[in-house]
């Protein structure tokens, strides 16, 4: 009898082993960066305490600008230093999309950074860029690679690099324009506009300037009802979000701050406000001082996420529950528990 006994006991331990071993998460694909913090329980709703933050790409020299692309189900971004646009999947990885992905002409000495910078794939297909090499706004078709002008200039002086941009369903895009392309950058000889502006640019070519007080107007994002414009101030000495009131056409009727950055700006948190995401329950995720700052709808500071180094943009992407991170030298992404804006729930 005892050796049944024992061939029993002997099964079900293997048994309770086996268990355990299938519940067991599966080993990373890609490296395992940083870690998230929560600042308001009301966190742990939008991002898991236990997230993993994985690197998929390095080595470039500052990534910028994510979009994803569902046609075809891709991330776009730009290292804008290096005039390039990359693409990623998990299929494939990584590849060079389209290079130069800004300026294509000969050298010039007044540009700091060639490159485009900020994307946003529309409906249709085709994608949106802030062209900061070219100082313009353009549409890029991703089947040819070839890039349509949009708007170049403001009251027949030309933008100075334009820099992030969000489409309003209707095709009306906002996008802001500071000089972080011109060398010099404010006292560049080039410069044609004496401040660094906020700006819609309406289906029909009008460009229509918001707001001209900005030190350094940079990344931008609209509301679940598109009643609300976000543009991050990347300014040290006055790291702030404002929120703009709009109205039907895009006007805007009313501003006030939505955040500001300026208690945890320093080297302990690398960064400051940048380029944002939207998700679909009206929480703000903002590259900010330490990595990807989460804000409730009223500008409540939830959590962060944070990969270790600055963070310039971020985009969801998948099914909506991803989050990708151009974090200086890499790419990066996170599970989350939010949707992103324009995702199925």
């Amino acid at each position: 009898m005892r050796f049944p006994n024992r061939a029993l006991l002997a099964a079900a331990v293997l048994a309770l082993f086996a268990c355990c071993a299938k519940r067991q998460p599966p080993a990373p694909r890609f490296p395992v960066i940083g870690h998230v913090t929560a600042f308001d329980p009301a966190f742990s709703e939008t991002v898991p305490a236990d997230a993993r933050i994985e690197r998929i790409a390095a080595g470039f020299t500052w990534s910028e600008g994510p979009a994803w692309v569902r046609d075809g189900g891709y991330l776009l971004f730009n290292d804008v230093p290096q005039n390039t646009m990359y693409r990623w999947s998990e299929r494939d990885g990584l590849s060079v999309f389209l290079k130069p992905s800004g300026y294509a002409g000969p050298p010039l000495e007044a540009l700091r950074e060639a490159g485009a910078n900020g994307l946003q794939a529309e409906p249709s297909g085709s994608v949106l860029l802030a062209d900061s090499g070219n100082r313009s706004i353009a549409r890029l078709d991703p089947a040819t690679r070839r890039k349509t002008p949009l708007a170049s200039a403001y009251d027949g002086r030309r933008f100075n690099s334009p820099n992030d941009l969000v489409r309003r369903s209707d095709g009306v895009v906002f996008f802001t324009d500071p000089p972080y392309g011109l060398k010099g950058g404010d006292t560049s000889p080039v410069k044609e506009l004496r401040f660094n502006g906020v700006y819609r640019l309406d289906p029909d070519g009008g460009v229509h300037l918001l707001d001209d007080s900005l030190k350094l107007p940079n990344g931008i994002a609209l509301s679940p009802d598109e009643r609300t414009l976000y543009v991050a101030n990347t300014d040290p000495a006055r790291p702030i979000w404002t929120a703009y009131t709009l109205d039907a056409r895009g006007a805007v009727t009313g501003k006030r701050i939505f955040a500001d950055a300026s208690d945890i700006v320093g080297d302990a948190n690398p960064g400051l406000p940048d380029g944002m995401a939207m998700a679909s329950d009206g929480r703000l995720f903002a590259t900010g001082p330490g990595g990807v700052l989460v804000f409730a709808p009223d500008g409540r500071r939830l959590g962060r996420i944070e990969t270790g180094g600055p963070v310039a943009n971020c985009a969801f992407g998948d099914h909506g529950h991803t989050l990708y991170m151009t974090s200086h030298t890499i790419l990066a992404r996170v599970r989350v528990k939010a949707t992103g804006l324009g995702f199925a729930p």
